[in-house]
Parts: C-alpha cells; structure tokens; sequence
C-alpha cells in the first residue's frame, strides 16, 4: 500500500499517482489533509482511494493512512507501506528499488536518501540541506544511527509501524520514525533516491515560518526521546 499525504496537491497528485508501478501495490490512498483544491476530485480521477483528514499536519495525514491500513482484514491489511509526498519532488517508479531490501534481505525500513541519490539542481533549500545535515548528525552521536536524511519517501513492514506507536501530528513525524526505528531495534538501511525541483511551493521549506517551525519540531523530537 501506498500512503500519500496531500495538502493542496491538485496541480501534481495525478503525476505521482500515474508514476507509481502499479504491479507492486495493491491501493494507493491519498489522504487529502484540509485541501481547498482540486487535489480530492483528481486522486479519484487517477484512480486512488481517497480518505481525509481535516486536522492540518503531516503527521495527521499519515496517521489517518495507517489507521485505514490497520482497519483492513486478511489478505487486505498490506505487509508493506510506502510513504510518498504528493507534490511529484520524488520519482515514484523508484518505488521498485526502495522496498527491495525488504523484500529480499528482510529490512523493517527503508529511508529514501536524497543526499545519495541524485538532486536537480535547486530541489532542495539550503536550509533544508543544512536542517538534515544537523538533524542526522545529532540521531547518530545521540542514537548511534546512521542516517543520511529525513526524507518523506521511505518503506516499512506495517507490523513494525503499528510496533512504533507513532504519535507525532506534524512536523516531527519523519524523525520519530527513524528514531523509535532504531530504539526498537528494528533492521533499517538507505536507498538513494532521486529528487527534482516541486510542483508548487513547500509548505514547509518555501516559508521562514515553516521552516523554524519545522527545525524546531525535529530539535525537540530528538531530545524528547533521549
């Protein structure tokens, strides 16, 4: 299964949902997280369920997936989640090579690094860059994990995601996976992925209030949990 969370997304959801191999997923849900655009209408039209989420926040979004994953029965319920932003800055045909080692090597979770894969020019802010680079450097002298990024693509075993009791509802999301990840002692590793330039502004990066908020969040997040 494929969770996408998506926050005005109606100029792009339909390339991310066409892109992802539709050999290797058995649904792809959107959640549309309080859109006031077109994003519901064309995660339909494309072909995706569509859930929503009207409490705005990343984590918000992405809780509300897990809990229509879990609310699945038998042959239903996935084995495998992939996490996937609806802005088309990924390369979801990638999907392949990401759940790879959890399909074959047996990994709990595979982060999409960024930094190890290939980046057009401009795709990432400076602050992003430089707010990843600190934030992973305190994971490993706090942690001893060895991540590279927090990137949004990512794969895990649902029953190891359901064993982290994810709690976060915004910002802090992605950095509590991969540390609770590493507290449960679960098997993770890194995939390089691509990524290009969005389709729109981030909500997070494109502004200095998202991104204090946003650096703030994941500060807080990694000592909470020390």
């Amino acid at each position: 299964m494929v969770i996408i969370p998506a926050f005005n997304e109606g100029d792009s959801i339909v390339n991310v949902i066409h892109d992802i191999p539709k050999n290797l997923v058995s649904e792809i849900v959107v959640v549309n997280n309080a859109s006031n655009d077109s994003t519901e209408i064309n995660s339909k039209n494309a072909g995706a369920t569509v859930i929503r989420e009207d409490r705005r926040g990343y984590g918000y979004a992405c809780l509300k997936g897990i809990e229509y994953a879990a609310s699945k029965n038998g042959l239903e319920r996935p084995d495998v989640v992939v996490f996937l932003d609806g802005d088309y800055s990924d390369y979801p045909n990638e999907m392949k090579e990401l759940v790879k080692p959890i399909l074959e090597e047996e990994y709990d979770l595979v982060i999409g690094s960024r930094m190890s894969g290939k980046r057009e020019k401009g795709s990432m802010l400076p602050q992003s860059i430089i707010g990843n680079a600190v934030a992973t450097t305190f994971i490993k002298w706090f942690y001893g994990a060895k991540y590279t990024d927090l990137g949004p693509f990512r794969a895990i075993k649902f029953d190891k995601l359901l064993e982290l009791n994810m709690q976060d509802k915004t910002f802090g999301w992605t950095v509590e996976m991969q540390i609770k990840a590493v507290k449960k002692g679960l098997r993770y590793c890194k995939v390089p992925v691509s990524y290009r330039s969005r389709i729109g502004v981030s909500k997070i990066t494109g502004t200095l209030t998202g991104t204090i908020r946003a650096g703030y969040k994941i500060l807080l997040m990694i000592f909470k949990h020390l």
